[in-house]
Order: C-alpha cells, then sequence, then structure tokens
C-alpha cells in the first residue's frame, strides 16, 4: 500500500507541476488527458494520504 501512496504522491506532483504549466509540452498532453486532476490535484494528493494512512494501520501488529 505504501507503493501505492508514493506514486499517488507523485501523481500529484506532476498534475499540480502540469496544471502551474511548468513542464510546457508534457504538462499540455498531460491536462489533455487528466484535466480535472491537474485543476484540483488536490484530488489525488488525498487519495495518496488515505493509502498512506490505510497502510499504516493494516501494518500495524
Amino acid at each position: 500500500m505504501y507503493y501505492a501512496a508514493a506514486a499517488l504522491l507523485v501523481l500529484s506532483g506532476l498534475f499540480y507541476s502540469a496544471g502551474h504549466h511548468e513542464l510546457g509540452q508534457f504538462g499540455a498532453n498531460v491536462c489533455s488527458y487528466g484535466g480535472t486532476f491537474c485543476d484540483n490535484p488536490a484530488v489525488v494528493f488525498t487519495g495518496a494520504a488515505l493509502a498512506a494512512a490505510w497502510g499504516m494501520f493494516v501494518s500495524i501488529k
């Protein structure tokens, strides 16, 4: 689950950068496929936080 959280965290950073036009043509391509996430990358970040919390919850011994 930590791998999923890390991947979502990286994706939220990618969508944030693409939404602020910091990645050039690559960012434009990213936003053409994931426009909703470029407008609001906090949704993906929230998913990353929930995945990390769930990973911590299920790994308690």
